[in-house]
């Protein structure tokens, strides 16, 4: 037991960290001033991990969390820091491990762009369904046989099989709140039977609520077996009680993960797609889609970008991991042409699309291994790239990517990251042929240690 600590810190992943007899401590669930008693869970020669047993005293900066699930749900964990201290340690944590991992030379980083909406910002979010709630302390002390065991809500953290019920979530706007209670009670009085977890069996196992900005909205409920009759009676009261639906669907989900990208996604009313539109450009999102989850947000990383890569209106620019091409069509105007790389099929589908419905005709799209795409003969066949954009994902790019860039020689690349220490050793692969000139950290996540970061590398002169 360590009793006393003051945390002093956050570090990556969002971590407190306080002393103890110069031995760095990990924790959670506390901020930099707190005082609190620790139980050591791991010990290392050079650090320990702990949790905390007792909050000694709170540090002034501390705020209330505004959700009743805060700390027994996985999100939103920095509730309790004030918005402007939040941005603050993200950009602290941006400059940390561009300077730790990547140990190379950086310009002044400017400061973060903070996300005007910090609560209801998602358009996107998924909940479970549980045979097994997460009960509290005060449930388990009273469990009876008559208690409702059923949840409709958020895993908990490190237990797969334990879901948490929500109430209120504060991360999607109306109606997502009263389409995920609406289901619950429905289910509830109804009989139909939540998801096992542990045995794999259940009716119902997830449902995905997607949004946008032009007012469409989609629902997508996932089975775990088809029972025609109760299925159909579900979907028809959600779309009697929830007319505003523009896309609701279903999937039978056999497999032993919730990931619907290999499976078939079956429309019930309404279109098999909504809409979402930036700079007057329509995007088309359909059931396995991705798109940026903060909308307002993503429009202003994408005019980050977009700036950093200086257009004139006669480059050729590789958009890498360019998903269902948003990128490459919110520049496509400013460009010569843009080619877009992605794995996904169904995301090229969709950026094809994309293009088309914007009478954009100055973009391609190829999907496949990035690492076995990205080559010299498809670079001879497209051309070379004046400007690469890259927006990997959290593991950052391969180290056969980047080799193909150093080869490719773009006068500038814009490396867009959601992981700034993957980034950062990207960065320092990079460095002998690259300079970094111009950081911009923009926060996309409110209430969570995630950032993203925009780099932008010029070529260096030989």
């Amino acid at each position: 037991m360590l009793e006393g600590v003051l945390i002093t810190d956050i570090g990556a992943e969002g971590k407190a960290i306080g002393r103890v007899n110069d031995v760095v401590v990990f924790t959670t669930h506390v901020i930099p001033g707190d005082v609190v008693d620790l139980q050591v869970t791991r010990k290392r020669s050079k650090f320990m991990e702990a949790r905390v047993t007792r909050v000694v005293s709170e540090s002034p900066d501390r705020v209330p969390a505004f959700c009743e699930h805060f700390e027994v749900c996985g999100g939103c964990k920095w509730q309790f820091l004030p918005y402007e201290k939040q941005l603050y340690y993200k950009q602290k944590q941006v400059a940390d491990q561009l300077q730790r991992i990547g140990r190379i030379e950086l310009p002044e980083i400017s400061p973060i762009l903070g996300s005007k909406n910090t609560t209801f910002y998602r358009n996107k979010l998924e909940f479970g369904f549980s045979n097994k709630r997460w009960l509290t302390s005060e449930e388990i002390g009273t469990e009876g046989e008559a208690m409702n065991k059923n949840a409709l809500g958020f895993h908990i953290p490190g237990l797969f099989d334990k879901i948490i019920n929500i109430n209120k979530c504060w991360l999607q706007s109306d109606p997502s709140n009263q389409i995920r209670n609406f289901i619950k009670e429905y289910a509830d009085e109804n009989g139909l039977d939540f998801f096992d977890r542990r045995i794999q069996s259940g009716l119902l196992r997830n449902i995905i609520v997607r949004s946008s900005s032009t007012g469409d909205l989609m629902l997508i409920v996932c089975f775990f077996r088809e029972e025609k009759e109760k299925r159909e009676k579900l979907l028809d009261a959600i779309a009697s009680e929830f007319p505003q639906i523009t896309s609701l669907m279903y999937v039978i989900n056999e497999k032993g993960n919730d990931t619907i990208t290999d499976q078939e996604i079956r429309i019930y009313k309404g279109h098999d797609h909504i809409f979402e539109e930036m700079e007057g450009l329509k995007f088309k999102i359909g059931p396995k889609s991705f798109y940026q989850t903060n909308s307002l947000q993503a429009y202003e990383l994408y005019k980050v970008a977009r700036e950093f890569a200086g257009l004139k209106g006669d480059e050729v620019v590789y958009d890498l991991y360019t998903g269902t091409g948003t990128i490459a069509n919110f520049i496509a105007r400013n460009v010569k042409k843009v080619v877009g790389i992605e794995y996904v099929p169904e995301a090229i589908a969709d950026a094809h699309l994309n293009s088309e419905l914007n009478g954009i005709t100055n973009t391609s799209f190829f999907s496949g291994d990035m690492k076995r795409i990205l080559n010299r003969d498809f670079i001879a066949r497209n051309g070379n790239p004046d400007v690469i954009i890259t927006d990997p994902p959290r593991a950052g790019m391969d180290e056969e990517v980047v080799k193909t860039i150093l080869e490719a020689a773009p006068e500038k690349v814009v490396y867009v990251s959601c992981n700034p220490a993957t980034q950062a050793r990207d960065l320092a692969w990079m460095d002998e042929f690259y300079r970094v000139t111009r950081i911009q950290p923009v926060d996309m996540f409110p209430h969570t240690h995630h950032v993203e970061n925009v780099v932008l590398l010029e070529r260096r002169e030989k």
